[in-house]
């Protein structure tokens, strides 16, 4: 059984999935670049799936995760608005903890 690797996916839901691992990457590639259209090109996502996929989420969590300003010398940018930025760090605080105990858990059950 040595050869066994813990594999697991894990999300929050409200209705449907309302936070994951997927949308975590994409907020925190919007905040690192100030762009939807950007960050959904990195994951290899067209822009109106990743802005749908925002739209829903926010329909979900009952809060805006974005907020986008539109034209201006330089183009338009997106932020996170203080509501996602906390749930961000937060979802990312819980999935370091889940990441401990489920190792932990199963190098208890499963080491020889």
């Amino acid at each position: 059984m040595s050869r066994l690797k813990l594999k697991y996916k894990i999300w929050l839901e409200n209705n449907g999935k309302a936070f994951g691992d997927g949308p975590l990457d994409i907020l925190k590639r919007v905040e690192r670049s100030g762009s939807l259209k950007q960050a959904a090109s990195e994951m290899n996502m067209s822009y109106s799936h990743a802005w749908n996929l925002i739209k829903g989420l926010e329909k979900r969590l009952g809060f805006k995760l974005i907020r986008s300003r539109v034209g201006g010398v330089k183009g338009g940018c997106s932020e996170l608005t203080d509501e996602a930025r906390l749930l961000v760090a937060k979802y990312e605080s819980f999935r370091n903890r889940v990441d401990e105990v489920l190792a932990d858990l199963y190098q208890t059950i499963f080491s020889e």
